[in-house]
Order: C-alpha cells, then sequence, then structure tokens
C-alpha cells in the first residue's frame, strides 16, 4: 500500500506527532438535530441552534484532539473561523438522510457538495458513512458498493484520504427496526465481519477505516471470545482503522477501545460517548458548557491517553511493509502526477 503526497499528507494531518488518531466527530445532524427539535417544540431544529453547539463542541473538544470531523450544513459556516489550524480537518460527504427501501438502505452524498469541493476548501481528508448489510438484496448491495467505489475513485483522482465508516442496521422486516444513528439491537458479528471484508477490497480505495464495534457495546467485557471478534475485525480491514462510538456510553466505549487497541486500531473518531451527557442539558447553554469544559474534555483526554498508551500508529501498519511514506527515486514523478 504506497502513499501518494496528498494522502500522506493528509494522514499526518489527522494524528499526532507519533501517528496516532484522537479525532472529534462533529459532523453529526440527526443525533443533534433530532433533541434540540424535542426540546423547542418544533418540526425542525433551528439552524442556529445547532450550528451554536457545534461550535461550543469546537472550541471546547480540539485541544484534546488530533482532528476534527466536521459537516458542510453547520459545523464549518459557522465555526470553521475558531477551529485551530494546527488540527486536521476531516469533512463528511454523505447525506445523513437515507433511502429505507424493502431490500436495504441507499446512501448518496450531500446535494451540491464533493470530495472536488473537500479538497478545494482545505479538507485533509474525506469522511463517508455507508449503511451496509451483507444480507440486504443484491441490488441495494450493488448500489452502496458503488457508491463507495465512486467516493475512492474521486479521493484518487483529487488525492486526498477517504476515511471510510460501515454500519450494520436494521433491515425493514427486522423486529428492532429503527431509522436512529445508534447501535442496531441484536446486532451480528458476522454481518460486520463480512462488511469489513468487502470493502476492504483495493478497488474500493479505502485509506482508513472508521468501524463500530463488532459486538453489542454491553458485551464488549474484556473476554477472549469478544477479542477474538475486534481481531478479526482488525485483519480483515488489513490498514489504519479506528473505532467509532455509535453512541455507546463512557465505560462501555472504554472498554470498546482496550479491545480494539489490542487488536491493532490507530485510536478513535467518536463524538457523542464524549460530548453527549453535557449535550442533555440543552437548552441551558451554560450547563452545556460547564459539562463541556468538564465531563467531556476530562473523558477526551482519558482516552486519548489510553490510544498513546496502546494504540498502533497508523504508519507502523504492516500493510506498509515497516515504512509509510512517499519517497520516490527522483523529481520525475511529477511527470506522472496527474492533474485535478
Amino acid at each position: 500500500m504506497n502513499l501518494t503526497p496528498g494522502k500522506l499528507w493528509g494522514m499526518r494531518r489527522m494524528a499526532d506527532a507519533k501517528g496516532i488518531f484522537k479525532m472529534t466527530a462533529v459532523d453529526q445532524r440527526p443525533p443533534i438535530k433530532g433533541p434540540i427539535a424535542q426540546a423547542l417544540d418544533v418540526a425542525e431544529a433551528p439552524w442556529d441552534e445547532v450550528a451554536r453547539f457545534k461550535r461550543l463542541l469546537i472550541e471546547t473538544l480540539q485541544p484534546g484532539s488530533t482532528a476534527l470531523l466536521l459537516d458542510p450544513h453547520f459545523a464549518i459556516p459557522h465555526a470553521i473561523d475558531v477551529m485551530s489550524p494546527e488540527k486536521g480537518l476531516v469533512v463528511t460527504l454523505e447525506d445523513s438522510v437515507f433511502e429505507e427501501t424493502p431490500g436495504g438502505r441507499l446512501s448518496d452524498s450531500i446535494d451540491d457538495w464533493s470530495v472536488n469541493k473537500i479538497k478545494r476548501m482545505g479538507g485533509d481528508a474525506v469522511k463517508v458513512l455507508a449503511w451496509y448489510r451483507p444480507d440486504a438484496t443484491p441490488e441495494v448491495c450493488r448500489a452502496q458498493q458503488d457508491y463507495v467505489k465512486r467516493v475512492g475513485a474521486a479521493c484518487a483522482r483529487f488525492d486526498i484520504p477517504f476515511l471510510f465508516e460501515l454500519l450494520v442496521y436494521p433491515l425493514a422486516a427486522d423486529a428492532d427496526q429503527t431509522r436512529d444513528y445508534v447501535e442496531m439491537q441484536g446486532k451480528n458479528t458476522d454481518h460486520v465481519l463480512a462488511s469489513v471484508a468487502e470493502f476492504a477490497k483495493p478497488d474500493y480505495g479505502v485509506d482508513v477505516f472508521k468501524l463500530e464495534s463488532p459486538v453489542a457495546a454491553a458485551a464488549a467485557d474484556g473476554s477472549a471470545g469478544v477479542q477474538d471478534a475486534f481481531d478479526e475485525m482488525g485483519r480483515l480491514a488489513g490498514r489504519p482503522w479506528v473505532m467509532l462510538s455509535a453512541g455507546a456510553g463512557q465505560a462501555e466505549f472504554r472498554r470498546i477501545l482496550e479491545h480494539a487497541f489490542r487488536a491493532g486500531a490507530s485510536g478513535f473518531l467518536a463524538g457523542r460517548a464524549i460530548w453527549l451527557d453535557a449535550f442533555r442539558a440543552y437548552p441551558d447553554w451554560d450547563a452545556i458548557r460547564q459539562g463541556l469544559s468538564g465531563g467531556a474534555v476530562a473523558y477526551l483526554d482519558e482516552i486519548g491517553a489510553l490510544a498513546d498508551a496502546q494504540a498502533t500508529p497508523w504508519n507502523a501498519h504492516p500493510v506498509f511493509g515497516g515504512e509509510a511514506g512517499f519517497r520516490p527515486a527522483d523529481a520525475s514523478f511529477r511527470h506522472q502526477y496527474a492533474e485535478m
């Protein structure tokens, strides 16, 4: 797995000097918009309320983060001016509104948004979440695969890292069907592992995986059987990977990270596990700020220290053969470096 100069630079920007990813997600839309709308008893959360919370997240949590994941709806237009240029900038591409069909979910990009625009605005990486069930209908699986391939090809064209997030979900016929952005009840480990195996194929162009726990968060108990599932997930990924929190509680997510780091994960990209407790105080902005600057910052520091101690540096992943870099023999690389 060789890195081009743009991908190498973006990977380095997302991590700390030792190659560990400690990234905070601020791109959530339904998990923030929904509670705000409910608290205000309105059909749609006011734009300025959502944007205000995201600005507060960036101001409060960026000191303990190596990179931040922002969205073009709220976080970028309202808060990019307070984001430190010392932090990596990951930008989301996928629309939070997906199409639910009898055969499974279909993902697509935000309207009038693209890999090209993310690169132009100075993004260090493109993040895409794709819902996936290997037992969805063949048509749905093919559509999701084609979507991810298109994104991977665009990231290669514009020479920017592709950070790919996978989530299994309940099909329409499942008893625990929900459209919420939460861990699927009754999650099947085999579905998670099969999904990782599919998108680890080289034709998808994934540079970093953002993965969910292969077992239910509450089942991540430190046992050998659970560790086996994490080990297999890391083996199948075959490249640097980080853990997502999927709404897990703080104690649960810490246990998940311990499993993941033993399996070779290079860090985390998490949101609600860090800031959800503080957000529950909405619309009390003083209480939210206090919760973020207190408990959220302390938790981010805690899992950051855990990553420092146990995570595998991304550039030490075996896929790079011991050294990740861009070192052409001479200056001739520029002749093959295509124009965008």
